[in-house]
């Protein structure tokens, strides 16, 4: 029903400039045991040194959700979107039929590590007009950032059915009840947490559960946590 992947499992890469963990298989990391949580397929957590980043690469047939931890990340894609987004902003592109973007950390004054974790579940479609979303969030208790759920309101829309993802920030002590669905990822991005069936998370911990039911998390510290809901 739970399985408890730890930070330090989690494969890295390393580039110039920057680090990313990977919590399921990517690029040249391969392990058929684990290439993805349901329609949830990659779930990166990266830090870019100012002046770094990803230049302009192609992606298709994905939904792709970034979540800015701290610092800034300069969005630019073939469809004409230029945007820097920050804490606090969900942004959501969806490849559809092809789109190539950049990602980096080079907005005007920056001068701190940029940290974001980016998120890619599988459409329910290929070959969609490729679209793009940036929307502002005020976190409070377990809020919606992007959904493909009927009836479930976000900050932005995915093209995955039964998906959402949620974030919850929660001060020592404090509590939420985690979505009822088939299948739930739940990542500490920081912090630590106390989670129903899965016991104690730190950072960069995460917990995959295959059975529905409605988990409580509680936080042990200043916490973080992004949850998916997942078909």
């Amino acid at each position: 029903m739970v399985d408890v992947r730890r930070a330090g499992s989690r494969f890295t890469t390393e580039a110039p400039g920057i680090t990313t963990r990977h919590s399921f298989s990517f690029g040249q990391h391969y392990d058929p045991a684990n290439v993805g949580h349901a329609v949830l397929v990659a779930h990166n957590d990266d830090r870019v040194a100012p002046g770094s980043g990803y230049d302009l690469h192609p992606h298709a047939d994905l939904e792709i959700v970034t979540w800015v931890l701290s610092g800034s990340l300069v969005h630019q894609d073939s469809q004409g979107h230029a945007d820097v987004v920050g804490p606090g902003q969900v942004q959501r592109l969806s490849a559809g039929s092809g789109v190539r973007h950049s990602e980096r950390n080079d907005a005007p004054g920056a001068d701190e590590p940029t940290r974001f974790v980016q998120m890619w579940v599988l459409p329910d479609e290929p070959g969609m007009r490729p679209s793009y979303d940036l929307a502002a969030v005020g976190p409070d208790g377990l809020t919606p950032l992007a959904s493909g759920v009927a009836g479930l309101d976000a900050a932005v829309r995915i093209h995955t059915a039964g998906a959402a993802l949620h974030v919850a920030r929660l001060d020592p002590g404090g509590s939420v009840v985690l979505p009822d669905a088939p299948r739930l990822h739940v990542f500490v991005a920081r912090g630590a947490a106390d989670l129903e069936g899965a016991g104690r998370l730190d950072e960069g911990d995460a917990a995959r559960f295959t059975a529905e039911g409605s988990p409580r998390l509680a936080a042990v510290a200043p916490t973080e946590v992004l949850v998916w809901q997942l078909p």
